[in-house]
């Protein structure tokens, strides 16, 4: 494929089909399609023709930056109420901080609460972050035994902690 006789030969094709998509001359979107031509030069088949195959890779083309300006115009225009709402108030009140606490302290005693096998998991695997297969090797049993304790120990807790689910 001779790629200067190639573009030569579409170029007013190329610049219509961008006008027509985009409502306006962009030499860069042209460059950009041309890139894409010689980049997938190789992977054209001589099938169908060339102007199709061309005409084809401009559409898609115009149409992915039609899409990118949409996203950046609609990200940028956004309404100063859209902004504050955003905007979150870091600050927690006294009286959140209070529940936060009596919930941390419910999980803990609930936690405190189980049978030292399932305590022991849960403590290994859900507060440590280990993985199941590091929690077996530490503990020296198969990895389904975790399995099953930390299920075990999770509707136990959820019973527990229903309250706060």
């Amino acid at each position: 494929m001779d790629f200067n006789k190639v573009i030569e030969s579409n170029k007013q094709n190329i610049k219509n089909i961008i006008r027509l998509i985009t409502k306006e001359d962009n030499e860069d979107l042209e460059q950009e399609v041309y890139l894409k031509i010689w980049k997938n030069s190789d992977k054209y088949k001589e099938k169908g023709s060339i102007k199709s195959w061309i005409s084809t890779i401009t559409r898609n083309t115009s149409l992915d930056y039609l899409k990118s300006s949409y996203q950046k115009v609609f990200r940028t225009s956004t309404s100063e109420d859209n902004v504050i709402s955003s905007i979150k108030d870091k600050k927690i009140s006294p009286e959140e901080k209070i529940v936060n606490l009596e919930r941390q302290k419910k999980i803990i005693d609930a936690i405190n609460s189980l049978k030292p096998k399932f305590k022991e998991v849960i403590m290994i695997c859900e507060i440590n972050g280990y993985t199941y297969e590091d929690c077996a090797k530490k503990l020296n049993c198969p990895i389904g035994t975790v399995k099953s304790r930390i299920y075990n120990a999770k509707k136990e807790l959820a019973e527990k902690l229903q309250d706060l689910l």
